[in-house]
């Protein structure tokens, strides 16, 4: 291990903490969140264990019953995620997005990476942002989002800054298995990899000093609190209502199995009388699910009997479910239709747009939280392409889509209005309309287009682009005067 990792830090850190004590420090406390944020992950993927049953009877049915997964977890995250796009970011005083900040997004995926760091934020509780330098193209920093799976970050409890953070990693597997880590602090990345137990600085990544004074990673905390600053997962009102609704259906399948088919009563008849066909006696719920039972004894002379009851209604299973239902749609804000409840006359469009009042707040409540995180990423962007911290880019403000789900007509006749009595401009006109960046510029080109092809036809003395179709045609000219009709001088002989 080189000297570099046995001395002090001289980030502006605790004193006295080596680099190598921050990288054992971040480490232990990841690992002692990892359970947490694993079970949070598997309630997310439908994988969780089942709840509210007897280990007992879990054993029993294990080989013929499987655990009916209401994935309603998943439905909670990724109904606010579908609302969270971000559409460019714009500096003050800017009416429209800056095109460089957004090559820069597109060159590192972040369309595809944001979406997927908001959804870990919200199943996991928080997710993480990289800034990095791009030793193929200064002029495009990497920038990657990452899970709290692998990384953990510490913030100093006076500034509310992040003074340091780790990302872990392994590869290969089985005594192949080699560990690596990176830590980041205020001033260096340092790469590390563990070999026969110990962590020393990986050779094949040398460090980068890169004198930031801040740490190149930003946190997508989910609901953070002044005594939570980590996150709260979006599931944590919403997991033991979906527990209970996987042991309602698990129990609904097992009765449907025992007891939605007719009930049998068998009298006279022994243990001896229920063994399979190699003679090694069934279990309990063995002999409820035969199918037929053939015995030699007989009703007059052993007693006995089977007599069959009617089957059981699981209506009861329906409405709880309806219930549990009603109860994560108020907690999660989410409208009834999305859990499939519905009623016989469709909802109007008001109605629709009224039930998903609380979510679209949600969902806006996330952009302006996050917003401020996006923000904090470009200006870290602009620092490590450029190496020095912009003053503009403080004030940079990220553009989102619209939260909401109103219908294409109303969104294009509020715009129109607006724009006709000249309240809001075109660009913004469009924007609200739901266009991209992309297509707005390609429709501000064909605008450009189109003005210059108007004006060279009115220099050559052409004006149909002013009217917009062809000149309307001449009067036509009166009809001449009809001539005279002579008179002919009346008789003498007229009275």
């Amino acid at each position: 291990m080189g000297l570099l990792a046995e001395a002090p830090a001289t980030d502006g850190l605790v004193q006295g903490r080596t680099e190598l004590d921050w990288l054992k420090h971040l480490i232990k406390c990841h690992e002692g969140q990892l359970k947490e944020l694993e079970e949070l992950n598997a309630y997310y993927e439908g994988t969780q264990p089942l709840s509210y049953m007897h280990p007992e009877l879990q054993r029993e049915l294990d080989e013929n019953v499987r655990q009916v997964v209401i994935n309603w977890p998943r439905l909670v995250v990724d109904s606010i995620e579908e609302r969270l796009d971000v559409e460019g970011f714009r500096y003050p005083g800017k009416a429209e997005a800056d095109k460089e900040l957004w090559r820069i997004w597109q060159a590192n995926d972040l369309d595809e990476q944001s979406q997927m760091g908001h959804l870990d934020a919200l199943a996991m509780r928080r997710a993480y942002v990289v800034v990095g330098t791009n030793d193929d193209d200064a002029t495009t920093p990497i920038v990657t989002v990452e899970s709290a799976l692998d990384m953990f970050a510490e913030e100093d409890p006076r500034t509310r800054q992040l003074i340091a953070a780790v990302k872990r990693w392994c590869v290969g597997d089985g005594e192949d298995k080699v560990d690596h880590a990176t830590l980041y602090l205020p001033n260096s990345t340092i790469w590390w990899v563990k070999r026969d137990g110990e962590w020393a600085e990986d050779p094949d990544y040398p460090r980068d000093d890169h004198d930031m004074g801040e740490l190149p990673v930003e946190i997508l905390a989910n609901r953070p609190r002044l005594k939570g600053r980590n996150g709260v997962s979006e599931l944590a009102d919403v997991i033991p209502l979906s527990d209970a609704a996987c042991k309602i259906a698990t129990d609904m399948m097992i009765s449907a199995e025992f007891h939605a088919m007719p009930r049998r009563v068998a009298f006279g008849f022994g243990e001896e009388d229920f063994v399979d066909a190699d003679g090694r006696r069934l279990s309990v719920w063995s002999r409820i699910a035969g199918r037929i039972w053939a015995t030699a004894k007989s009703r007059k002379e052993d007693g006995a009997d089977v007599i069959q009851f009617p089957e059981a209604n699981l209506a009861n299973f329906h409405a709880t479910l309806n219930q549990l239902a009603q109860l994560v749609a108020s907690l999660a804000g989410l409208p009834p239709s999305f859990f499939g409840q519905s009623t016989a006359n469709p909802a109007s469009a008001d109605a629709i747009r009224s039930s998903e009042t609380r979510l679209v707040k949600r969902a806006e409540r996330k952009q302006r939280a996050w917003g401020g995180t996006w923000e904090r990423v470009m200006r870290k962007v602009l620092r490590v392409r450029d190496g020095e911290w912009s003053d503009d880019a403080r004030s940079l403000e990220t553009v989102w889509r619209d939260a909401s789900t109103p219908t294409v007509a109303q969104s294009a006749d509020a715009a129109v209005k607006l724009f006709t009595a000249k309240i809001v401009p075109l660009r913004p006109t469009r924007e609200r309309l739901g266009f991209t960046q992309a297509e707005i510029a390609r429709m501000e080109e064909l605008d450009e287009q189109a003005a210059n092809a108007a004006m060279t036809r009115i220099a050559s003395g052409d004006v149909t682009p002013l009217f917009g179709a062809k000149p309307p045609p001449a009067a036509p000219e009166p009809d001449p005067a009809p001539e005279p009709v002579p008179v002919e001088p009346a008789s003498g002989n007229a009275a």
